[in-house]
């Protein structure tokens, strides 16, 4: 049975504010085949733009962040087709290295691309070892970088990471595979990078690096709770949507009950208005929603 991602039902029990910004999700156009060295193109129906503004209706979302999928590696032309598609209400994250001219990075500044991805798991375009090559890109377009790493090793990049001169997000709750609670070096890393002042913190995908699982992700959970309370001002969200990883719907999560326990690890609704509204304008680049 095809897997069938659903775009409707029961409401989160947190209304999420106007304004609200989705930091992490991906989407598809026809006609853009997935590249080899990346992954396949998700499971079931093509994830375009369309069934996304229906989970946007859903789940109370006004603003999204468009990352670029891995199986496109360094062509940003779906990237490009879907923030066209999706109009003002869209920026784009993109996968690019030295090698990128200057026409192409204008080329996705119009687009409203506002980040660039390092993505140092297998499949990813552009990891680690490009890192200060694309910092430097960044820094001179004012863009982000959102950085998604094993973060069991952060001890290892921590000199680094704190070097950069971008602002940039530790994505996907810092992907800890090797387990880790408040105490662990890790976290203290990662929360001395935030402090350092241009670290942001992203809750998105849980599933992907819990080993409790389901659906309270206890030990990520915890960690969640404790970066929040640290520096509620760092944190930002995604829903992870399309969840390229469900290749069948027994894995695909449900969403709303995903946002209400993923909110929940925010200590109050003024920190889930930071997270949810002003925390991804400042690290974006993105001017308040009325102001656009």
């Amino acid at each position: 049975m095809s897997l069938i991602r659903p775009l409707s039902g029961r409401k989160p029990a947190f209304t999420l504010p106007k304004g609200t910004i989705d930091t992490q999700m991906h989407a598809y156009m026809p006609g853009h085949p997935a590249f080899p060295g990346g992954p396949a193109l998700p499971a079931g129906e093509l994830p375009t733009p369309q069934p996304y503004r229906q989970f946007m209706d859903w789940i109370g979302i006004d603003r999204v962040i468009v990352t670029q999928g891995m199986a496109h590696q360094l062509d940003n032309a779906n990237l490009v087709a879907c923030l066209n598609a999706f109009g003002d209400i869209a920026f784009g994250v993109a996968a690019i290295d030295a090698s990128a001219s200057e026409a192409e990075l204008d080329r996705l500044s119009a687009a409203r691309v506002r980040g660039a991805r390092i993505m140092n798991l297998p499949g990813g375009a552009t990891n680690l070892t490009k890192l200060e090559e694309v910092d430097a890109i960044a820094a001179s377009r004012n863009w982000m970088i959102a950085i998604q790493f094993d973060g069991s090793d952060i001890l290892d990049y921590e000199e680094r990471l704190s070097k950069l001169k971008s602002r940039w997000v530790f994505d996907h709750h810092g992907k800890f595979f090797c387990g880790v609670t408040p105490d662990s070096p890790q976290v203290k890393a990662t929360k001395r990078l935030i402090d350092s002042g241009r670290c942001w913190f992203k809750f998105a995908g849980a599933y992907e690096s819990s080993k409790t699982g389901g659906p309270d992700f206890e030990d990520v959970a915890v960690v969640a709770r404790s970066i929040a309370t640290h520096a509620p001002e760092r944190i930002v969200w995604g829903s992870n949507w399309p969840h390229n990883l469900a290749r069948t719907q027994a894995d695909y999560p449900d969403d709303a009950a995903l946002v209400d326990t993923v909110l929940s690890w925010l200590p109050d609704e003024a920190a889930r208005h930071r997270a949810l509204v002003d925390n991804p304008q400042e690290l974006f680049g993105i001017a308040p929603s009325g102001d656009r």
